[in-house]
């Protein structure tokens, strides 16, 4: 259960889809002076370093962040911001997880909870956010841990979940966790990350989320081919309840555009990305 390692994947396609709806959230919340608090079930070591031997055996971020430029992508300059942010020289050699993006956007009233329950990423974690003291970092279950949470003192806030998914129960355990959350703390902003896999599971996990009575869910998906049998990630999506109001619109004219360069080869050819751009449950 505790084998996933997000260091192999950092920067990937999906990393890329999860980052940029995690930046256009925090922007929102942060428009207004009151304080929010930014939760965090499956933080993650915060920070990967692109040239080591983990990141390197898959070298998954060459077809996600290594592939894109901000002088080409002026639609992603927060994102890139933040990244530039943990890469002083300007070359891209390290790429921050969600804590570190988070953090950028925290100001000095707002406050993150981040759980990691895997041990070494949770001290590397604890390492690499220790001059960062908006933020609060516990070795423990994010589920139980976001519950114990809500509502927020603030009343205002966010909750970013996206687990392995490596066991099938996963699906269920997060629709179980959101319909609970949903219950203590209506108002504030889930964004809950998924990978395509099995398109079965996505299916349920969706008709849970559409019966549920929850209210205004939006759904993006970012995908580098067609769904398939065999065996990978051909997608990654994102449920956002509570959105935004100028989410959906930008992520209509962004998902095209990223769903075509990233699902074709680095000569603009074999175009095969996909996308989805959806509300699933109106407000």
């Amino acid at each position: 259960m505790l084998s996933y390692r997000h260091s192999f994947h950092a920067g990937n396609f999906a990393d890329v889809l999860k980052h940029y709806v995690l930046v256009e959230i925090l922007e929102a919340l942060a428009k207004k002076d009151k304080p929010f608090e930014y939760i965090d079930t499956h933080a993650g070591a915060g920070l990967h370093y692109l040239h080591s031997e983990q990141a390197q055996k898959l070298a998954e971020f060459t077809n996600g962040i290594g592939r894109l430029t901000p002088k080409d992508w002026p639609e992603l300059d927060s994102y890139f911001t933040a990244i530039n942010a943990c890469n002083p020289t300007k070359q891209l050699t390290h790429y921050p997880g969600s804590p570190l993006i988070a953090n950028h956007f925290l100001r000095r009233q707002d406050r993150g909870w981040l759980y990691e329950l895997h041990p070494s990423d949770a001290k590397l974690l604890q390492k690499n956010l220790q001059k960062k003291h908006k933020m609060r970092v516990m070795q423990s279950d994010g589920f139980t841990g976001l519950l114990s949470l809500l509502p927020p003192t603030s009343r205002r806030g966010m909750v970013l979940i996206d687990p392995s998914y490596e066991i099938k129960s996963d699906y269920e355990k997060v629709f179980s966790v959101v319909n609970q959350a949903y219950k203590k703390f209506a108002n504030g902003i889930y964004a809950i990350w998924y990978p395509v896999v099995d398109r079965e599971l996505i299916l349920r996990l969706e008709k849970k989320f559409i019966n549920s009575g929850i209210k205004d869910i939006q759904r993006f998906e970012l995908g580098i081919k067609e769904d398939t049998t065999e065996h990978g990630m051909t997608s990654s999506g994102m449920l956002v309840i509570n959105p935004p109001w100028e989410l959906h619109e930008k992520m209509s004219r962004l998902l095209p555009k990223l769903a075509k360069y990233l699902g074709s080869d680095k000569n603009g050819e074999n175009t095969q990305g996909v996308f989805k751009c959806d509300v699933l449950v109106k407000e």
